[in-house]
């Protein structure tokens, strides 16, 4: 679609990481806190929302930085309407919230209308760009912002990665992103399931950076929903610095620390494999699905 258009007996499960232990109880005593009791909202907070201890954070987006093919309405203008008419290009959006030196997740409810060239959702400096007259992967086409596509590809600096299966087209979704400024780290989420880290290094970056989203599909719309954010301690503030020379669990399992250190520590680490990058032929392709 274009951009225009509206019996075997199981195998024994292997032991499990402390890792593995810790996210398993954690999510054990969110469950019991969310049958507790509470209204529907918190309960989605509680379940699904990484900064669980955190507080609420009402930002929302910015009239000033945006494309002039976006439009704000619902409560605290928090819903984003990209190329109300039809699309000719690619319109984006800023977010009012700084992120550096902090932690912050946000959650965005996209309608039905996901298709086309590229759906993004980030983070970005105040000098990336929220508007092209042409259809193109804008967040994460420089140094100014690193983007996820609907297509499942990352971008930053104008290099694609692959890093999660496609968005179903034409069907409602919800992306959350964790911004972890203390760890350098940009994490997303789709439909309640952590994808795993995307970015890093990002404690490096010296200019404000802001939530951003975009769009090349007409009639898209996104809608914020959930904004937390985190007081960082001194504890995080020192863990921060100590991963700094741990890079695998294997590492930090050489240190022989109390099991409650080892899995604080341990919740920061990523042994995925390195992304693949994706080369022309296959981004011609994908454009073509």
């Amino acid at each position: 679609m274009s951009d225009l258009e509206v019996g075997q007996q199981s195998p024994p499960m292997p032991a499990q990481t402390p890792r593995q232990r810790r996210r398993q109880q954690q999510q054990a005593r969110l469950e019991q806190a969310s049958m507790a009791g509470g209204d529907g909202q918190d309960k989605t907070i509680l379940m699904r929302c990484p900064l669980v201890n955190g507080i609420e954070d009402n930002w929302t987006w910015s009239k000033r930085f945006r494309s002039k093919e976006v439009v704000l309405s619902g409560s605290n203008l928090r819903t984003v309407h990209f190329h109300p008419n039809w699309s000719k290009g690619t319109a984006g959006i800023q977010g009012k919230r700084p992120l550096n030196n902090g932690r912050y997740y946000w959650e965005l409810h996209v309608s039905q209308r996901v298709f086309g060239t590229s759906i993004m959702f980030g983070i970005g400096t105040r000098n990336c760009r929220l508007h092209a007259n042409a259809f193109r992967n804008m967040l994460g086409e420089n140094e100014h912002g690193w983007g996820l596509s609907h297509k499942g590809v990352l971008w930053h600096k104008g290099v694609a990665l692959l890093y999660t299966k496609r968005f179903r087209e034409n069907h409602p979704t919800q992306i959350g992103v964790l911004f972890d400024g203390i760890e350098g780290t940009l994490t997303y989420y789709k439909d309640g399931k952590c994808l795993g880290v995307a970015f890093r290094g990002l404690d490096k970056v010296e200019e404000p950076l802001y939530p951003i989203v975009c769009s090349t599909a007409a009639k898209t719309e996104m809608t914020l929903k959930c904004a937390r954010r985190e007081f960082v301690n001194l504890q995080d503030r020192c863990r921060a610095v100590i991963m700094r020379r741990l890079r695998t669990a294997a590492d930090l399992e050489k240190l022989k620390l109390p099991l409650p250190i080892t899995e604080y520590l341990g919740e920061v680490i990523d042994d995925k494999e390195p992304l693949r990058q994706v080369n022309g032929y296959e981004m011609c392709m994908m454009d073509m699905n």
